[in-house]
């Protein structure tokens, strides 16, 4: 029940708080051009409190589902008397800033909140902003079927130029069971060829089986395993393994696998001091060793599929511990916190509109989709971290992701609104009220069945990652 309470609490706050924000983009904007204001409400059906203040009911409605400000004449069913306050009264350069309003309010919001973060105190795996060279090839994968080897530097991947891993894992994410162009940098030689990422995780998100080359630093211990029993510390970074140097944590699992029971020889950085300990790897039951909960921006990643939860138990040569990510920590100025942040809500917006053209051209499964459930999830994890920035982060990303999906044109969602605004703006006449009422039917059926599919796809989901 307590677990319970830290996944709900959390996402009830951001989600009110996001819908509050949005309608009051909608709510100024109209007062600011003179409309009437009849509702500002937080849910819909029946009002449970509120209070009345001049012409406007503030109010909290039974049901928890998103918010609305109702304002004089703005159904177009309705009948119009002419007054000049109605919504409908005033011209579509009005009723589209109106619309606009809420949307930009949680952009805003977006950049605001990751201005912060990046001000007071941000961390993220320092590998996702680097080149992205290659330091791991998992067997079978589709990298591997290509040839890809340890130190491949993919210098283009889908028209991007020098991309950083994070970009690298997005097209991979976006394109499962679709071929990327890609042009591959070997010593003097390049490559151009094609990968085609695989299906995976519950969220059917793309992987081409390629990892990037990042050190080996111990995370979470077990103590009666052979690490702990060797004087492995938290923090410890494994340079070398019988010599042999060490690029990432999936390259030591590889080698201990071929090694079996053998005694290996670990060299160790701790701090300024140079280790070597001897340790017996032993056969026993678990999961792939992956990074713990660190921040915000890991959390992320697991809500976007490229962290997969481990598999049930099952019995591999291991020594015992979890690999922590290098992390960049640190603070910025004013000007570079708030440019950083443009810079992250842009490429945001880019990926996620490029994730629903996917959708739309069935190029992607709809369980890339998260719902109320996995937002519950990922703000869940986000609140029990340490300090207050990984909530800000994720609170930011939520928002863009609701400020974007508000500007699509689907009639009833503001971008709908913007879109028959501006098809009227071309015809220089009104869309007649018995076409509107049409449009608008259809678009609450197909939300009402989109709603459905998203929740249904949170609950599958949610099962699978769960079963033993």
């Amino acid at each position: 029940m307590t677990q319970l309470f830290f996944y709900i609490v959390p996402v009830a706050i951001i989600l009110g708080f996001m819908i509050l924000i949005h309608e009051f983009g909608h709510y100024a904007v109209a007062k600011l051009l003179g409309v009437r204001v009849e509702q500002f409400a937080i849910g819909f059906g029946k009002r449970l409190i509120g209070f009345r203040k001049g012409e406007t009911d503030y109010r909290i409605n039974a049901i928890p589902l998103g918010g609305y400000v109702k304002m004089s004449g703005e159904n177009p069913m309705d009948e119009r008397t002419g007054d000049p306050r109605e919504f409908m009264s005033h011209s579509r350069l009005d009723r589209f800033l109106i619309a606009i309003a809420g949307p930009t309010m949680n952009i805003l919001l977006a950049i605001f909140l990751l201005t912060v973060v990046y001000m007071v105190h941000y961390e993220y795996p320092a590998f996702m902003d680097k080149p992205a060279v290659v330091g791991f090839v998992e067997p079978d994968s589709p990298a591997a079927k290509l040839g890809i080897q340890h130190g491949d530097r993919i210098t283009q991947i889908d028209g991007v130029q020098n991309p950083t891993w994070m970009q690298v894992k997005s097209k991979d994410m976006l394109s499962p069971n679709q071929p990327l162009p890609v042009v591959i940098q070997r010593g003097s030689q390049t490559i151009q060829t094609q990968v085609v990422p695989e299906a995976v995780t519950v969220n059917e998100v793309g992987s081409s089986g390629w990892w990037p080359d990042e050190p080996v630093i111990v995370g979470d211990l077990e103590s009666d395993m052979p690490a702990a029993k060797a004087g492995i510390k938290a923090n410890d970074k494994i340079v070398a393994m019988d010599g042999e140097p060490v690029s990432s944590i999936k390259v030591m699992i590889d080698r201990l696998q071929k090694s079996k029971d053998k005694p290996v020889n670990f060299t160790i950085a701790r701090g300024t001091e140079t280790l070597n300990l001897t340790i017996q790897p032993v056969l026993a039951a678990a999961g792939h060793v992956t990074a713990p909960k660190n921040g915000w921006f890991p959390s992320l990643l697991r809500w976007l599929g490229f962290s997969k939860k481990p598999r049930p138990a099952e019995e591999h040569y291991r020594i015992g511990f979890t690999g922590s990510p290098e992390m960049k920590v640190g603070s910025l100025p004013f000007r570079e916190a708030l440019s950083r942040s443009w810079t992250e809500n842009k490429s945001n917006s880019v990926m996620l509109l490029d994730l629903v053209g996917k959708l739309v051209q069935g190029k992607i499964s709809p369980k890339t989709i998260s719902g109320p459930i996995g937002i519950a999830q990922v703000a869940g994890d986000a609140a029990q971290e340490k300090g207050w920035t990984p909530l800000f982060g994720i609170t930011a990303m939520i928002s863009l992701n609701l400020g974007i999906f508000n500007l699509l044109p689907i009639p009833i969602m503001d971008g709908g609104v913007i879109l028959l605004l501006f098809i009227e703006s071309l015809m220089r006449r009104d869309i007649s009220l018995r076409i509107k009422e049409r449009i608008y039917q259809a678009a609450f059926v197909f939300l009402v069945l989109f709603a459905a599919m998203v929740i249904f796809n949170d609950i599958t989901k949610t099962i699978a990652q769960n079963l033993p």
